[in-house]
C-alpha cells in the first residue's frame, strides 16, 4: 500500500510539474515568438513603363535574418537580434534598414524576359511601436524601369527572405494573378499586359502547395488540434469518422468565408479555434472511448477552422475564372498535411502503445495536458493581447 502510495504521489507531483512547465514554456512563446509569414507583394506595371511592388513583410524578421524554414521566430538563433528590434521606433527600424538596404536590394530576383531588373527603395511605411507581442508589418514599396517592349516580368528574391505571395490586380478577372512562391524560388514569367490566366495543372499544383504549407509546418494550431483527435482515436475506422466530419465542415465555412456569404471577424474566429483544441484534449483526459457526438463536435469546429482557413486564402486570393479549381486544390492540400500529421502520429504512438493498458494514463493524458496547456494560452493571448 505504501509503496502504491509513493507512486501515486510521484506521479502526481510529476503531472503538476509538467503542466508548470508547459504553462511557462506557452507563456514564454507567446510573447516571444511569431509565426513565419510569407510576404505579399503586390506587383504593378505603370504606363510610363516602370514596375511597382508593395511588400507587406515583417521587416524585422528579415533584417535580422530568420531562417525561413522555422515555424516561428523564436527557433533562429537569430531571435535575440529580432526581440530587440521588435522594442524599435519606426524611426529607429528606419535607420537600421538604411543600413540594410544595400543587402535587401542586392538579394531581390525580378527580371524582364529573362533579364535581370534594377530596382530601388521607393517608400517604406513603418507603423509606430504598438505590442510587441504582435509582428509588425511594414509595406514597402520598390521600382524600377522596365526595357521597351518587354512582354514578361519574373518576380523573386533570396532564400533568406523567405516565402513570398505574389499578386497582380487587374480590373479583368483574366488578368488577375496570385501565386505562392516558396523561398530561393523564382515566379513564372508573368505577361506585363494581356491575359494572365494560369493554367489548369499550374494552378492545382500552386493551390494544393499553399493548403499544404498552410498545416505543415505553418499551422500549429491546426496540426494540435488533429493530433488531439488521433490521441483518443488511433483505429483508422473512427478516426475517419472524424476528419471526414472536420474536412466537410472546414470546406464549406471556407467556401463560405471566401466567397464573402459569411464574415466573421479574426478577433472571434481565432480565440474559438484555440478552444476548439482545449475541448478535445479536456475530453481526451477524462474519456478513454469515442462519444457518440464527439463527429459532431469535430464537425462544428471544423466550421471554425474553415473560417480561419478563408482568412488565408483570402490573402492570396482566387482566380475568379479558376475559383472552384483553386478552392478544391487547396482543400486538398490541407488534407494532405493533415494526413501526414496522423501518419506521424502512427508511426512514433500509435503503432507501437495504443494497443497498451497504460497508453491513455501515459500517453494520452500527458500529450493532452500539454495541448490543452498551449491552447489555453492562445485563448488568453488572442482574447486579450491581440
Amino acid at each position: 500500500m505504501h509503496q502504491i502510495s509513493s507512486l501515486s504521489y510521484i506521479r502526481s507531483l510529476l503531472k503538476r510539474v509538467v503542466l508548470s512547465v508547459v504553462g511557462t514554456l506557452a507563456l514564454v512563446w507567446g510573447s516571444i515568438a511569431h509565426e513565419v509569414q510569407p510576404a505579399i507583394a503586390d506587383l504593378s506595371f505603370l504606363e510610363n513603363g516602370k514596375y511597382s511592388v508593395s511588400i507587406l513583410l515583417n521587416l524585422e524578421a528579415v533584417i535580422a535574418g530568420i531562417e525561413p524554414d522555422n515555424d516561428d521566430t523564436s527557433q533562429s538563433e537569430n531571435a535575440p537580434e529580432y526581440d530587440r528590434m521588435r522594442s524599435f521606433s519606426d524611426e529607429e527600424l528606419k535607420v537600421v534598414f538604411e543600413d540594410f538596404q544595400e543587402e535587401f536590394l542586392g538579394g531581390l530576383r525580378l527580371k524582364a524576359d529573362g533579364v535581370a531588373l534594377g530596382a530601388r527603395i521607393q517608400d517604406i511605411q513603418i507603423p509606430e511601436t504598438g505590442d510587441i507581442d504582435l509582428a509588425r508589418e511594414t509595406t514597402l514599396v520598390i521600382s524600377g524601369d522596365l526595357p521597351v517592349n518587354a512582354k514578361t516580368f519574373t518576380w523573386g528574391w533570396a532564400f533568406q527572405f523567405g516565402s513570398s505571395v505574389i499578386r497582380i490586380a487587374a480590373e479583368e478577372d483574366n488578368e488577375a494573378y496570385s501565386a505562392y512562391i516558396v523561398e530561393g524560388q523564382l515566379s513564372d514569367p508573368l505577361p506585363i499586359t494581356g491575359s494572365r490566366a494560369r493554367g489548369f495543372l499550374d494552378t492545382v499544383t500552386n493551390y494544393i502547395r499553399v493548403g499544404y504549407i498552410h498545416i505543415v509546418p505553418r499551422g500549429i494550431d491546426h496540426i494540435l488540434f488533429v493530433v488531439g483527435l488521433f490521441l483518443l482515436s488511433t483505429r483508422l475506422h473512427p478516426l475517419l469518422w472524424q476528419i471526414t466530419a472536420f474536412t466537410v465542415a472546414h470546406t464549406i465555412s471556407l467556401a463560405l468565408g471566401i466567397l464573402g456569404l459569411v464574415v466573421v471577424s479574426p478577433a472571434i474566429v481565432e480565440p474559438l479555434i484555440a478552444l476548439s483544441i482545449v475541448y478535445v484534449s479536456v475530453e481526451n483526459i477524462f474519456t478513454q472511448k469515442l462519444t457518440r457526438w464527439r463527429p459532431f463536435v469535430v464537425f462544428a469546429f471544423g466550421l471554425l477552422h474553415g473560417l480561419g482557413f478563408a482568412g488565408v486564402l483570402s490573402e492570396i486570393g482566387l482566380p475568379d475564372n479558376q475559383f472552384a479549381v483553386g478552392l478544391i486544390s487547396f482543400n486538398i492540400g490541407v488534407e494532405l498535411g493533415q494526413l501526414s500529421v496522423i501518419a506521424v502520429c502512427f508511426l512514433l504512438v500509435g503503432f507501437w502503445f495504443s494497443k497498451t493498458s497504460w497508453y491513455h494514463k501515459f500517453i494520452v493524458i500527458p500529450a493532452s495536458l500539454a495541448i490543452g496547456a498551449v491552447a489555453i494560452w492562445w485563448f488568453i493571448e488572442r482574447m486579450f493581447f491581440v
